[in-house]
């Protein structure tokens, strides 16, 4: 039986005019394929769909294109009219994927316009890219079943508070991986961010700001339990991705901590309301392979203002995971209160924010330090970070690896590497003590060993 009510044919007209090329002509044949015969009004319709959406095509949804539909004069005399238009056949849009930004034309994105392409892109079954990418599968309050896809681990932070490591179990990790490897590592993050990036460390991150007048240093509270799923979504559905394909993709790399687990003993005192709202929406979960790239990409307009903010002041602007650091002459310490308070209003805005009781101004009469680097005359190995990872090692190798993986690295070994590769490459002689004690560390033989500067994974 035909469909008649305005809605379905106003859908029905906007899916024919997608289902190909906006040329006019061809436009027409396909709205007189939907509804059998041709119309006057398909003429003036097309004309003004022309003029309205111009050029991308691609872009343009059966949703915004049947509002036009329903406005057009033409088309309204006809539906008041004793020959409604009805609807004999449906032209579906072939499933595309929309050309990426300006920005990433040079990047060679993967090709997944269906959730088949995208199944096998990841090398499983269509049905098992449904099962890890349902987003309301498992019920809120449940944490200790098989139907859940991750492993939680409260780490007690300085101050006795905590914060939860969401793990992925194994398939769901090398899902994540692929993601990783194969597309988000593809796509660049803004140049003043160093962490989680190839070539850069807390080294570079520090560099910059060598040698200063004054050091200024903010921290992001809860860097990747603020990225919610909307903006993770709007993310990939920026390099191009169908709704579906996009949907899909966030639901695989984020999470919503059950509130059976927020409300376990060992939890439910050592975070705020605040924080418990963050882990029960779907966010970025700390812990798995895709968060930080998707961190860093989410923060993009974050660091695009923040970066322009330090250019205004004549100032330096890098940014490592959570820590901002500014760095400039006299004239940045003589506005650093307001550098404050315009760094949290841009946070915020963006939907994060900055933790004040952690903001530091250090002058040059005093020790400036970032992330663990000196940087009074130029980057140092600072006393304080050698003794802590000197403390670390040397318990790895009393008392085994894992008792010492509070932060729950997936590849504990690689992260130690890094941070010991790190240390050789700002102070040779202190460096080549920590690495005498990593090498006496007993690790499992699967694990390669190592000191090429590693990503650190959350």
């Amino acid at each position: 039986m035909p469909l008649s009510s305005l809605q379905h044919v106003t859908y029905a007209i906007a899916d024919a005019m997608l289902a190909g090329p906006p040329e006019p002509a061809a436009m027409v044949e396909r709205m007189t394929l939907v509804l059998g015969e041709r119309a006057d009004w398909m003429n003036g319709l097309v004309r003004r769909v022309a003029k309205r959406f111009g050029a991308p095509w691609d872009s343009v949804g059966s949703k915004e294109l049947s509002k036009v539909v329903a406005e057009t004069t033409g088309f309204v005399s006809a539906w008041r009219g004793e020959n409604r238009p009805r609807v004999v056949r449906v032209l579906a849009r072939p499933p595309f994927q929309r050309p990426p930004p300006p920005w990433l034309h040079d990047v060679a994105l993967p090709q997944l316009p269906t959730l088949g392409d995208l199944a096998a892109w990841l090398g499983i079954e269509p049905d098992e890219l449904d099962w890890f990418a349902d987003r309301w599968r498992v019920p809120a309050q449940s944490a200790a079943t098989p139907l859940h896809h991750y492993s939680y681990k409260a780490i007690e932070k300085r101050d006795g508070r905590c914060r939860i490591i969401e793990v992925p179990k194994s398939r769901l990790r090398a899902l994540q991986r692929k993601v990783l490897r194969d597309l988000l590592d593809r796509v660049p993050a803004h140049d003043a961010v160093h962490g989680f990036r190839r070539g850069r460390n807390t080294v570079t991150f520090a560099a910059p700001h060598a040698g200063k007048a004054v050091v200024i240093r903010f921290d992001l509270t809860d860097f990747f339990a603020s990225v919610h799923a909307g903006r993770v979504y709007s993310a990939i559905r920026a390099f191009g991705y169908p709704l579906e394909v996009a949907r899909a993709l966030t639901a695989l790399c984020t999470n919503r901590v059950p509130s059976g687990r927020l409300l376990a003993l060992d939890v439910r005192d050592r975070i705020d309301w605040q924080e418990r709202q963050r882990y029960r929406n779907r966010h970025l979960p700390q812990g798995a392979p895709t968060s930080p790239a998707l961190a860093n990409l989410c923060a993009f307009r974050l660091d695009l203002r923040l970066a322009g903010l330090a250019r205004s002041l004549g100032a330096t602007y890098t940014r490592y995971a959570d820590d901002l650091a500014f760095s400039g002459g006299e004239d940045l310490a003589r506005v650093a209160e307001r550098l404050s308070i315009r760094v949290a209003a841009i946070a915020i805005e963006e939907g994060f924010s900055v933790n004040l009781r952690k903001t530091r101004m250090m002058r040059r009469g005093a020790r400036q330090h970032l992330a663990g680097v000196v940087v009074n005359r130029y980057p140092n190995l600072a006393r304080p970070a050698f003794d802590a990872l000197k403390a670390v090692l040397t318990n790895c190798v009393r008392h085994g690896p894992a008792s010492q993986n509070r932060d729950g690295h997936a590849n504990f070994q690689a992260h130690l590497a890094g941070r010991v590769a790190q240390a050789v490459m700002l102070n040779a002689s202190r460096g080549a003590k920590l690495k005498g004690i990593f090498e006496r560390i007993e690790w499992d033989e699967v694990q390669p060993r190592h000191f090429t500067h590693q990503r650190h994974e959350p």
